[in-house]
């Protein structure tokens, strides 16, 4: 049981294994199956259930997630300090989830969505399957994004234009916070002070600091982008009842 917890263990993640390719099919199943049954969740009087469901897993990946840190005495200040973009998005998941915030939403759909893709798909991960730390990792990021989409399909919330100005400006306000722990702690949380070691987006921005520069354009565009399909939305005068204004 302890080589499923070790963290000394020397089966390294590969981008694209076998094991990475399966993770993603799960998380491809997982959001067929939410988006199939949205109607059917949508008019159920325990639709509120899904939500708590989902806080739940993503409270349980961050309880287990420090326990594994702290008995495995890996804990430290410098970097495993809830600080992360994905960490940050998950406790803002929690609160709209059992909350059901609409505000938080405006704000997680682009970070959650944006940082948990670009986390699945290039994930700085170190350890394999079966690993627990493989399985939190995916758990957890797959969790983020479906507890945004639940939001969309099934509590039919939707962001606005106004949203990406206010994700931008949370992300803005959040390097800052982040960056001035960094310089205290001697951390490289959210990788504002280097490039993680493994593969990532970052790797085509350019060198220090220069990709800073560089990720706030490529966050406004994706930012956009995961926009665009509301643009139809709010065009559609029916469908003016599901717009959120973003003081409620």
């Amino acid at each position: 049981m302890n080589q499923y917890f070790d963290v000394h263990q020397t089966q390294v993640f590969t981008f694209y294994s076998t094991a990475h390719l399966s993770a993603l099919a799960v998380f491809g199943l997982c959001l067929l199956l939410l988006y199939a049954n949205r109607l059917r969740l949508r008019n159920s009087r325990y639709r509120q259930y899904g939500r708590f469901i989902l806080a739940a897993v993503l409270v349980l990946c961050e309880v287990t997630l420090n326990i594994w840190y702290i008995t495995q005495d890996i804990f430290r200040l410098q970097d495993t300090l809830p600080l992360e973009l994905c960490s940050i998005s998950l406790y803002l998941c929690v609160i709209m989830l059992l909350f059901n915030q609409r505000l938080l939403f405006q704000i997680v759909y682009f970070t959650g969505l944006g940082g948990a893709l670009q986390a699945i798909l290039t994930p700085a991960l170190t350890f394999d399957f079966p690993h627990y730390r493989f399985l939190e990792f995916f758990v957890a990021h797959f969790a983020i994004m479906l507890a945004v989409l639940y939001m969309v399909w099934v509590e039919q919330y939707r962001p606005t234009f106004q949203s990406v100005g206010l994700a931008m400006g949370f992300l803005n306000v959040l390097l800052v916070i982040v960056g001035s722990i960094n310089y205290v702690v001697g951390g490289n949380y959210m990788f504002l002070m280097k490039k993680p070691e493994t593969a990532s987006m970052l790797d085509w921005l350019g060198p220090y600091p220069w990709y800073l520069l560089s990720l706030e354009v490529v966050s406004f565009v994706l930012f956009t982008l995961l926009y665009l399909p509301f643009i139809f939305v709010a065009k559609d005068p029916s469908s003016r009842k599901n717009k959120l204004p973003l003081s409620e």
